[in-house]
C-alpha cells in the first residue's frame, strides 16, 4: 500500500508575507491613485493607476535597477500604442481586436528570447491588459491633448510609486530583501519528451502564445457578434484562464476558479450595492478593501482574487450609472463563454501536457538537489533547490484538484509526487545548510532522478528519499563538507 504524504496546508509565514506585499501594494495604488485624481477627476486614469499598480507589483519588474530602467523606457512607449489600440476598439472594433491580439501573442512568444525580452514582453502585456479591466469613461474636464498623454504619465507614476514603496518597505524591513531569481541547473535525466521543436512543433512560449491568440480572436468575434456592449468580460477571461499557462490542467483548473469566484463575488456585489446605494465615498472605500483583501488571498487560491475583483468592478460600474443589478448576472455568463473559449484553445491548440510540464519541474528540483549535496560542488546553497521547490508549488494546487476529482478511480496521482517532494524541503535545506552530505540520501537522490524515466516509479522513489531526510538509518555515513586537517 502506498504511503500518501498529506496535502498541502495554509502556509501562515506565507500568508503574512503576501499580507505584507498586499500593504505596501495598496499604498502604492493609492499615492498613484491621488495623483492621477489631482490630473483628472474622472473615473478612468484612477481605475487605470490602481490596475497598472497591482500589475507591476505581481510583475516584480521594479526589484532591481536594470528592470525599473526597462520598465521606464519602454511603458510610455507601450501606454501610447495601448491608447492608440483603445480607439481602435472604439472606433474600428475589427481592427482594434486584431492589434490587440497581436500585441498580446507577441508579449507571450518574446519569452523565447531570454530574460530581458520576456520582461519586455510584461511591459507590453500591463496596458494592454489594463484596457479590458478599465472602463472606458470619456474625460470631460481635460484638453484632448492632456487626454491621450494621461496613460502615460500615470504608467510612468505607478512605476514610481511602486518602485519607491517597495525600495522604502524592503529598507525597513517589512518585506523581504529582493533577491535575484535563481534558476534550478538543467535535468540532465533522459525523460519521454516532447516531439522535438520544429515547425509542426513550436517551443512552447511560441505554443502559448498562439493558443493565446486563438483564444483572443475567437473571444473577440463571439463578444462581437453576441455581446456588442459587454464583449471585454468575454475577452479579458480568456485572457486571464490562458494567462501564465502550465499546461491544459492549469488552465481548467483556473477557469472552474474564475467562474466560481465570479458567481461568489456577484451575490456580494448585489447584496452591497443594495445597501451601500450611491454613495460615492463609501463606495470608494469598499472597493479599496475588497482590493486588498484580492490581492492578500490570490496565494491561497485563485478563487479569492475572482470573488473580489468581481465584487470591485461591480461597485466600480456604480460610477458610471449603471445598476449592479442589470450587469452582474449577465456578466457572470459572459465570464463562463470565456472561460469556456480559454479551455478550449488551451485543450486542442497546440496543447501543453500538464503531466509533462509537472515532470519536467520535478527533474529540476532533483536536479538541484543533487548539486548541492555534491562534495564537488564548491559552494553550496539551497537557493536553486529552494526556487525549483517554488515554481513546483505553481502547479500543485491544479494537480490537488484533480486528485480529489479522479481519486476513486485513478490509482496513480501525480499531486502525490508533488507532496512527496515539497515535504523534502525543509529537511534538505537543513541539511544542506550544515554542510552535511549524507551518503544514503545522495543515493536517494540519484535514485529518485532515474525514476523520473517512468511514472510506475516516481512516487516509490520520491517516497524512499523523503524517508531517507527525516529519518536517516544511524549507520549512515556523513560526508564533511571539507576534510579536516590531520592532528599534528
Amino acid at each position: 500500500m502506498q504511503q500518501r504524504t498529506p496535502g498541502a496546508t495554509i502556509d501562515i509565514a506565507a500568508l503574512r508575507r503576501a499580507g505584507r506585499e498586499a500593504v505596501v501594494t495598496m499604498l502604492a495604488a493609492i499615492g498613484t491613485l491621488w495623483c492621477a485624481l489631482a490630473l483628472d477627476p474622472e473615473p478612468g486614469p484612477a481605475v487605470l493607476a490602481v490596475v497598472l499598480c497591482l500589475s507591476l507589483s505581481r510583475s516584480h519588474l521594479d526589484r532591481d535597477r536594470q528592470g525599473r530602467i526597462e520598465a521606464a523606457v519602454a511603458l510610455p512607449a507601450v501606454a501610447l500604442v495601448a491608447v492608440g489600440v483603445g480607439l481602435l476598439l472604439q472606433s474600428a472594433p475589427w481592427i482594434g481586436a486584431a492589434v490587440f491580439t497581436g500585441g498580446m501573442f507577441l508579449s507571450i512568444w518574446l519569452r523565447r528570447f531570454g530574460s530581458m525580452a520576456s520582461r519586455a514582453g510584461s511591459l507590453i502585456a500591463l496596458p494592454f491588459v489594463a484596457l479590458l479591466s478599465t472602463p472606458y469613461i470619456p474625460s470631460t474636464k481635460v484638453s484632448h491633448m492632456l487626454a491621450v498623454w494621461i496613460p502615460v504619465i500615470v504608467a510612468l507614476l505607478a512605476l514610481l510609486w511602486v518602485s519607491a514603496l517597495h525600495a522604502l518597505a524592503r529598507r525597513l524591513n517589512f518585506l523581504a530583501p529582493s533577491q535575484t531569481p535563481v534558476r534550478p541547473p538543467p535535468s540532465t535525466v533522459t525523460m519521454p519528451a516532447p516531439p522535438r521543436d520544429g515547425a509542426l512543433r513550436p517551443v512552447a512560449s511560441t505554443r502559448m502564445a498562439i493558443q493565446m491568440a486563438v483564444a483572443l480572436a475567437v473571444s473577440f468575434v463571439v463578444g462581437y457578434a453576441f455581446f456588442a456592449e459587454r464583449w471585454a468580460w468575454i475577452v479579458l477571461t480568456a485572457f486571464i484562464v490562458n494567462s501564465g499557462n502550465r499546461g491544459r490542467l492549469d488552465v481548467a483548473y483556473k477557469s472552474v476558479l474564475r467562474v466560481l469566484g465570479a458567481a461568489s463575488g456577484t451575490l456580494a456585489a448585489l447584496v452591497l450595492s443594495a445597501h451601500l446605494g450611491s454613495h460615492d465615498t463609501a463606495t470608494a472605500v469598499m472597493i479599496l478593501l475588497v482590493v486588498f483583501l484580492g490581492v492578500w488571498l490570490r496565494p491561497i487560491s485563485y478563487a479569492w482574487w475572482a470573488l473580489f475583483v468581481t465584487i470591485a468592478l461591480a461597485l466600480l460600474q456604480g460610477f458610471a450609472g449603471t445598476p449592479a443589478l442589470h450587469m452582474l448576472w449577465p456578466r457572470l455568463e459572459e465570464i463562463a463563454i470565456g472561460a469556456i473559449i480559454g479551455v478550449a484553445s488551451a485543450w486542442f491548440v497546440l496543447p501543453v501536457r500538464s503531466t509533462g510540464v509537472l515532470r519536467r519541474r520535478l527533474a529540476d528540483a532533483l536536479a538541484a538537489l543533487a548539486e548541492a549535496l555534491d562534495p564537488a560542488t564548491p559552494h553550496r546553497t539551497p537557493d536553486a533547490f529552494i526556487a525549483a521547490i517554488a515554481g513546483l508549488e505553481q502547479v500543485r494546487p491544479a494537480f490537488h484538484a484533480s486528485r480529489f476529482v479522479t481519486r476513486r478511480f485513478r490509482a496513480a496521482q501525480p499531486a502525490d509526487w508533488v507532496d512527496t517532494l515539497v515535504a523534502c524541503r525543509a529537511p534538505a535545506v537543513a541539511l544542506i545548510e550544515k554542510g552535511e552530505m549524507p551518503g544514503g540520501v545522495r543515493r536517494a537522490v540519484g535514485a529518485a532522478r532515474k525514476a523520473m524515466r517512468d511514472p510506475a516509479d516516481m512516487l516509490p522513489a520520491l517516497q524512499a528519499l523523503h524517508r531517507s531526510l527525516h529519518e536517516p538509518p544511524p549507520c549512515d555515513r556523513t560526508e564533511p563538507a571539507q576534510a579536516k586537517a590531520p592532528p599534528l
